[in-house]
């Protein structure tokens, strides 16, 4: 079962070195259990551009789709045996990180 792990921040400062560390260990630990598919983390939202581009209309803003206090800073995206692991995984994540961990099942 995949899951999206979404590090919900809101702040504009990036990990310090101790969630850095945290952060390291815990992707060491999603490789040696085989469950880390992809782990990125994202820049702010003022770097964001929006495109639609339904029926041609062919809009572009330099803005994020929802302005916020809070917003998307990074990802995992793990492959495990079960939603009750996944759940533990994203307790820890958010521990790791020190920020709040969104997950959401992927469509099989």
């Amino acid at each position: 079962m995949r899951f999206l792990l979404s590090v919900i921040h809101d702040g504009t400062g990036t990990a310090d070195a101790e969630e850095m560390r945290n952060i390291d260990a815990f992707n060491d630990r999603l490789r040696e259990h085989g469950y880390r598919v992809i782990a990125e983390g994202v820049q702010g939202p003022e770097t964001a551009f929006l495109f639609d581009n339904r029926n041609n209309a062919d809009l572009v803003e330099k803005k994020p789709f929802i302005q916020s206090k809070e917003f998307l800073n990074g990802f995992w995206v793990i492959d495990v045996p079960n939603e009750e692991i996944a759940h533990e995984l994203a307790r820890d994540a958010s521990k790791a990180c020190n920020r709040k961990i969104e997950l959401r099942p992927m469509y099989q």
